[in-house]
């Protein structure tokens, strides 16, 4: 690899979709991508596996872990080698559908959402990935949500560590909370600790990202289509809301809106929303609150996730069986991988 490339792994749905029979030949794929250009090389399906729409990668053990976003949900690890991915074990996810993984700073626990049984999961994990066949801890939320048909109960759906490392935050999507967990640093075994936010009723956290000294928390609000901005006390590890951004500009809501992806590139805050089809962005102002500074039209269907790449913006649009590259909102290449979901810089 050239210091002008980067490798990505992308991992992807069954081709009919979320929720459709797994393991219908949907894998984890690898392709290059070209920093100057912008441009990918072809990309390669390098191991068959179920519904992997959520990766994890471990670097400094070279090992990648996968969901299997499934009503018996999964969670595999991989040995990476130059050109293959070495199962290393497949394990009980802790719940139903598992979205969302983290590895823990130290390489010691692996954390995970499930979302339609609203648990999180944790997995001792060593060098050569999962320690068990089930997890060492399962933490279950309770409550709901305003709107009825994707809040009937908890939905975990993001796993983020709070500035400082001392906390894991959960957001729930079927709650309106971004639940906290109190992180042992030696082992990575956690302790519930709480509600660290509340949000609007009916607003559906997804994702969230932090400014980068840790003081505010951007959050993508999938069913009310906000980011929820809040000033985040790292002492108490708790959030307060203190503004409403609208994920699209004013007058661009033509059809039903769901905010993904969320994260940071400097002061800016980029949010990708599937139904519009449209990739935001936000400019921080010295209080880290949220102004409008334009919005990309994408060629791809339902952007479910993006990586950040060294200006690029790479896009897994899932239904039109695309990525796509954006530098400065224009696009520099498509190319064609069926229902991806999650990009990872490998």
């Amino acid at each position: 690899m050239t210091e002008q490339r980067r490798d990505l792994w992308v991992g992807t749905y069954p081709v009919a979709g979320a929720g459709s029979p797994v393991g219908q030949g949907e894998g984890i794929w690898r392709i290059g991508l070209d920093l100057t250009t912008g441009t990918l090389t072809e990309p390669r399906r390098v191991v068959a596996t179920p519904a992997p729409s959520f990766l994890a990668l471990d670097r400094a053990a070279g090992v990648l872990y996968a969901v299997g976003e499934d009503s018996h949900g999964t969670i595999s690890a991989f040995r990476i080698t130059e050109d293959s991915l070495v199962p290393l074990g497949t394990a009980d996810s802790g719940g139903a559908d598992p979205c969302h993984l983290l590895v823990d700073p130290d390489g010691r626990a692996l954390y995970v959402a499930n979302y339609s049984s609203g648990t999180v999961a944790v997995f001792r994990i060593g060098a050569d990935g999962l320690t068990g066949t089930a997890p060492d801890q399962i933490f279950g939320h309770a409550g709901s949500g305003p709107v009825a048909d994707r809040q009937e109960g908890p939905h975990a759906h993001f796993v983020a560590l709070a500035p400082g490392g001392e906390h894991l935050l959960v957001s729930d999507l079927g709650t309106d909370q971004l639940r906290r967990y109190r992180r042992d640093t030696d082992t990575g075994l956690l302790a519930d600790d709480g509600i660290a936010a509340t949000f609007a009723p009916g607003s559906g956290p997804r994702h969230l990202v932090f400014s980068a000294d840790g003081s505010i928390a951007y959050v993508a609000c999938e069913l009310d289509d906000t980011v929820t901005v809040l000033a985040w006390d790292r002492a108490t590890a708790t959030g307060t809301v203190v503004q409403h951004v609208p994920a699209q500009e004013s007058g661009s809501t033509e059809v039903d809106s769901f905010p993904s992806h969320i994260d940071r590139a400097g002061d800016r805050v980029l949010v990708a929303t599937r139904g519009p089809d449209r990739l935001a962005t936000f400019a921080a102002g010295p209080d880290g609150q949220l102004a409008p500074a334009g919005q990309a039209d994408l060629p791809g269907d339902w952007p479910r996730h993006f990586a950040l790449v060294e200006g690029l913006v790479v896009v897994a649009d899932q239904t039109s069986d695309t990525l796509t590259v954006l530098r400065d909102g224009a696009t520099t290449d498509r190319v064609s991988l069926p229902a991806p979901a999650c990009v990872v810089i490998a």
